[in-house]
């Protein structure tokens, strides 16, 4: 089973709920410690309902920019393996990975004109988005992407109140974003 419907799992994550005065817990993430401060993310943990059953929600939310970038990067970084097919990118590298500096260097300026062009081109849009997934180890997973400048508490309490309610409204706008604007 599932320990995400499990009722003494559900429990436990509104005693910690009740604890912490909120809606919602944080989950730590092993990437997040080398951040410092991050606020286009949250990963988070609620009790709401699927198909009338309580379960625990484990929800990844973030803003649309961050979501853009996160797309245009990968675009950039396929453009570029077509271009350089025996580069091999710094999150994809065994430890054991003899480095090429010129190799590195070519190709971070290739990925940066791509990027670029991908932005100017307008190639890549998005939109406020809730992925479910009902196969999840933990629950239901949700990735979660809102037209939002930063991803604070007050931002996900309200996602949260208009998700278990029923009463959360999308905005259809396509969006795209470029690394040269300013952050709001």
């Amino acid at each position: 089973m599932n320990p995400g419907f499990d009722p003494e799992e559900i429990a436990v994550l509104k005693q910690e709920c009740k604890a912490e005065r909120s809606s919602f817990i944080h989950v730590e993430d092993e990437l997040e410690e080398d951040e410092e401060e991050n606020n286009e993310h949250a990963h988070v943990q609620f009790v709401g309902f699927y198909k009338e059953k309580e379960v625990i929600y484990d929800a990844l939310i973030y803003t649309l920019r961050l979501h853009h970038s996160t797309l245009v990067y990968d675009a950039a970084l396929e453009r570029l393996k077509k271009v350089m097919p025996n580069y091999v990118s710094l999150d994809e590298r065994p430890e054991n990975y003899v480095c090429d500096e010129e190799q590195d260097e070519e190709a971070e300026l290739l990925l940066t004109e791509f990027i670029e062009e991908i932005e100017e081109n307008e190639e890549i849009t998005v939109r406020e988005h809730i992925e479910t997934d009902d196969k999840f180890d933990y629950g239901i997973g949700l990735e979660v992407g809102l037209n939002k400048t930063e991803i604070n508490d007050k931002t996900i309490n309200d996602f949260i109140i208009r998700f278990n309610a029923g009463r959360i409204q999308l905005d259809p706008t396509l969006y795209a974003f470029s690394g040269s604007e300013e952050q709001d």
